[in-house]
């Protein structure tokens, strides 16, 4: 039997499938890409980080993680902020993924697809590490 970190759960289906998920691995020369969206932002009626991460996992990208900023501004220059006084429903959303230049530049037309407005950077970087946690 596989350990569970390699099985997942298909999440775009209705079925209780089980897809399994190798070993993701990323080279020391990767490419971050940086997604900056609004946390009220939806694709298909769905919160569009989740699907994101969701579309990067089953695309097999090393790893994506998601950041909730108490407060930006954008392209409109309107301000989101968790201040109690100002309280806002649009947060700002950061998504980061490191993963091959290759691997990212095949995610950027699926992203595209997706992403009504925000921005996307992609910047070079160097992996020092990359394992997952031994448990004992």
């Amino acid at each position: 039997m596989l350990p569970r970190s390699r099985m997942v759960r298909s999440h775009f289906s209705s079925c209780r499938c089980v897809k399994i998920i190798p070993r993701m691995q990323i080279p020391e020369d990767a490419v971050l890409l940086r997604i900056f969206i609004g946390e009220s932002d939806r694709y298909r009626h769905q919160p569009l980080y989740e699907t994101i991460v969701l579309r990067a996992r089953e695309m097999q990208m090393a790893g994506a993680t998601v950041l909730r900023g108490p407060m930006g501004f954008g392209k409109s220059s309107h301000l989101h902020t968790a201040k109690i006084l100002r309280l806002s429903m649009d947060l700002p959303i950061v998504i980061e993924i490191v993963d091959s230049e290759e691997k990212v530049n095949s995610f950027l037309p699926v992203l595209d697809e997706m992403m009504g407005g925000g921005l996307v950077t992609l910047e070079r970087a160097k992996v020092i590490r990359h394992r997952s946690q031994e448990k004992s």
